[in-house]
């Protein structure tokens, strides 16, 4: 994910956000199991998808954060 993607993504509404962490976390378990069986060719594949998760979990908790702050009864 490059950053003018990230910035894209900070765009979306949370549940944009949630399905594709979805995605990302099924991809994540693909790639183990293809690691584990010795089918994975290119390993980083796994370390960057691990990442676009840690992403996308920023963004969810960013969100989260912001919408609280915006909730909270003056």
């Amino acid at each position: 994910m490059k950053t003018k993607e990230f910035q894209d993504l900070r765009k979306k509404d949370s549940a944009d956000l949630e399905k594709l962490l979805d995605e990302k976390r099924t991809e994540v378990m693909n790639l183990r199991f293809s690691q584990a069986t010795g089918a994975l060719e290119d390993s980083s594949r796994l370390a960057i998808a691990k990442r676009d998760v840690a992403r996308l979990l920023t963004l969810i908790g960013e969100k989260r954060a912001t919408a609280q702050k915006t909730e909270v009864p003056a």
